[in-house]
């Protein structure tokens, strides 16, 4: 497992929280992510062999946030 800490701009409360964990943790390969509104970013541990960076940060954009 690797561990990934994606910048995201946008996210400013729970709803924003649960959206992006939740939309990560369906991708094959995400075993857990966690958002932190005050860094303004989220923790990702992924299976590199199922899934990768650009594709965690395409989702994050599918939900209407900013991956920097």
């Amino acid at each position: 497992m690797k561990k990934e800490v994606i910048k995201v701009e946008g996210m400013t409360c729970g709803h924003c929280k649960s959206s992006v964990e939740g939309a990560l943790t369906k991708l094959a390969g995400v075993s857990a992510a966690e958002v932190n509104l005050d860094a303004k970013n989220v923790s990702v541990e992924y299976d590199e062999s199922a899934v990768t960076v650009e594709q965690l940060k395409e989702e994050i954009e599918e939900q209407g946030f900013d991956a920097v």
